[in-house]
């Protein structure tokens, strides 16, 4: 399993738990989760690319049913939970492994709205409080070009205000606790 893999499993393993938290939030929430939206590329051993070399993750704006199928059906579902007036579409978050940075960060999308921006702000800052592995400081929040395409910038420029879209990264390699210098490998 790769680090995103297993992340992505020990978040479906806590929401079907019966831990207290996971119960109350299968109460209030539907959660609709795409493990992977890369699985050939995952499994040639590509980090990034899918089967045919594409960067999925730059793809949003247009993806081609073809050559980006499982991007594009998430897509669809996204565009048609965001049209559907008993739905309330509340949290996207992508996750990616990143392969220079340590821990895990997010990136996040700034907003003229100074209130926006601030309630935005708010879980990276929590995740920060509960996971030692996760860094705030490491978190960032624009609107670059080069982005344009991924889901984070592409969903945030089509959801409305109440909406919150992150990409979640998390260090290929190892995080840094606090007050430390010392290097935590990722062992699963």
């Amino acid at each position: 399993l790769t680090q995103i893999s297993s992340l992505s499993l020990g978040i479906i393993d806590f929401l079907i738990s019966q831990h207290p938290i996971a119960r109350v939030l299968r109460e209030h929430l539907v959660f609709k989760i795409a493990p992977m939206l890369n699985p050939d590329g995952v499994y040639l051993g590509n980090y990034r690319c899918s089967l045919m070399g594409f960067d999925l993750n730059r793809h949003w704006l247009d993806p081609s049913p073809w050559a980006h199928p499982t991007l594009h059906g998430v897509k669809q579902l996204i565009i048609q939970m965001y049209n559907d007036p008993k739905t309330s579409l509340e949290f996207y978050i992508d996750i990616h492994a990143h392969s220079t940075m340590m821990n895990g960060f997010m990136y996040g999308n700034i907003f003229e709205d100074e209130e926006r921006f601030q309630r935005q702000a708010i879980f990276p800052k929590l995740l920060c409080q509960n996971a030692e592995d996760f860094s705030y400081s490491s978190t960032s929040f624009n609107r670059d070009a080069v982005k344009a395409g991924t889901g984070r910038r592409f969903l945030g420029g089509l959801l409305d205000h109440t909406s919150y879209c992150y990409t979640l990264e998390v260090s290929f390699y190892s995080y840094i606790i606090g007050g430390t210098t010392a290097a935590v490998p990722y062992t699963e």
